[in-house]
């Protein structure tokens, strides 16, 4: 069941930025970085931690997650180290997906031809 409730949330997630791909102008970077945005805010204000539970990785792993990860991470930093935590709580926290990141995007650099799109 806990992969069903996974695909579920991942699956309306992905849904919702399906429809804002297809039904506004906004760009993908603009989703990209709201989604992030508001993976902080709705966890700021406590409303992600109930979605998180339900749904785990199918909640973790998307952009909303990534938000998630970010909020965390500060609320934690601060926790132990106090204000300055704030600055350096969400980078510690993401540091692995941020490196991943880097190093697939190597990886399919060099792997790939990039070409004009016409």
């Amino acid at each position: 069941m806990e992969y069903v409730r996974a695909f579920l949330t991942a699956g309306v997630i992905c849904a919702i930025s399906q429809v804002l791909i297809d039904r506004t102008k906004l760009t993908p970077g603009r989703i990209l970085v709201t989604f992030v945005v508001l993976g902080v805010i709705l966890t700021g204000i406590g409303l992600y931690e109930p979605v998180v539970k339900f749904g785990g990785a199918g909640a973790t792993v998307p952009l909303l997650g990534f938000g998630y990860t970010m909020a965390e991470g500060v609320k934690e930093a601060i926790a132990q180290r106090g204000f300055l935590g704030a600055f350096t709580g969400g980078l510690t926290a993401t540091a692995g997906g941020i490196a991943a990141a880097v190093v697939f995007s190597l990886i399919g650099a060099l792997i790939f031809k990039s070409r004009d799109r016409s």
